[in-house]
């Protein structure tokens, strides 16, 4: 792969990045809530826990963790 061609690649993707955020600054409550709702049924769908405990110390500390050994 060419400099060009890696120049070319990044500018492309910074092209579509910029599209997106455009899409998502433009979204409606009406789309947005549409999306809440598909991922709240997904997770639904998979068994995942909608509620429970909301208490980060265990995310902290696997985290930590993961830090310590890498």
């Amino acid at each position: 792969m060419r400099k060009s061609d890696a120049i070319a690649y990044q500018q492309r993707w910074e092209a579509l990045r910029e599209i997106e955020l455009q899409e998502l600054r433009s979204a409606s409550i009406e789309e947005r809530w549409l999306q809440v709702n598909a991922i709240y049924d997904l997770a639904r769908s998979l068994g995942l826990p909608l509620e429970g405990n909301t208490d980060p110390t265990p995310v902290y500390a696997r985290w930590a963790k993961l830090k310590q050994n890498y």
